[in-house]
């Protein structure tokens, strides 16, 4: 889509974090631009999603030259794709044909069916198998934390009291502890961010894997991977992160999957004038 092409590639290209969330986000009620209403209450939007603002400039120039047609719906997916291959990785066909949802998502939602950033490993495979997403699925979309930030609320329990231990999480590589302290002091207002990949936070590679096994996972989610004992998800991790060609194989197929979660067509929903309102 030429409006999204246009932009600034530094402009999508922080804006990833938003466009990657709300098209992995489709679990909320699908991928419906749900995320995107102004009265949406889930604390996934709550001041920690960027980039309505660079949706809302592309769907107006949509509406310039093709009105009443394309989605917010549709301009997510496109933009999930086309951000990808700006940051250097993935690209595959995505499907248009969605409407828009008439209703926001919301914190009930969220709590049912976003993964958390403190989950375990059961509770990931769970979260994802409820959306018709499988182990593999779950490794290759993680895979997304290539790149973007996290607010240190996310995972600052790691650092100072994991589990209510007292203590620090012990999977948690010390050298990147230490650095993420200086971050996230303890008792602060974890409004603080930081990259979500360490190596290289504004490139879409494999370096998620090889962080994970060096420990430096930031968010327990992603640390559980491989940290967890016995878990059928590291021969995975370690296939990605000595491959880059089949994590992005499996990334895209991934995508195309999820996609089409809970997509609203026909006569469903609306196409939005605006992406942050209803008709």
């Amino acid at each position: 889509m030429a409006a999204i092409a246009s932009c600034p590639r530094s402009v999508l290209k922080d804006s990833s974090t938003l466009i990657l969330i709300q098209f992995l986000g489709g679990g909320l009620q699908g991928c419906d631009a749900s995320l995107l209403l102004n009265n949406t209450d889930a604390p996934t939007n709550n001041s920690s999603i960027r980039g309505l603002d660079v949706v809302n400039q592309i769907k107006t120039a949509v509406e310039s030259v093709c009105p009443q047609t394309v989605s917010c719906a549709d301009i997510l997916a496109l933009a999930a794709e086309v951000s990808s291959s700006l940051g250097g990785g993935p690209t595959w066909p995505v499907l248009l044909g969605r409407r828009d949802s008439l209703t926001a998502a919301n914190t009930t939602l969220v709590s049912q069916n976003l993964p958390s950033p403190s989950f375990t490993l059961d509770q990931l495979k769970s979260s994802f198998a409820a959306q018709g997403l499988n182990t593999t699925d779950l490794v290759a979309l993680s895979g997304a934390h290539t790149f973007g930030r996290a607010r240190c609320s996310t995972f600052v329990d790691r650092l100072y009291n994991f589990s209510n231990s007292g203590n620090p999480d012990p999977t948690l590589n010390t050298t990147y502890l230490e650095t993420l302290r200086q971050i996230c002091p303890q008792n602060g207002t974890g409004d603080n961010v930081t990259n979500l990949d360490l190596t290289t936070p504004d490139t879409f590679d494999n370096n998620y894997y090889s962080n994970l096994g060096q420990q430096n996972g930031l968010l327990q989610s992603d640390q559980e991977l491989v940290s967890t004992p016995g878990a059928d998800t590291v021969d995975l991790v370690n296939t990605y992160s000595s491959d880059q060609n089949a994590f992005f194989n499996q990334f895209a197929a991934s995508m195309i999957k999820m996609g089409n979660i809970g997509v609203l067509t026909g006569n469903q929903g609306e196409i939005r004038l605006q992406c942050n309102s209803v008709n």
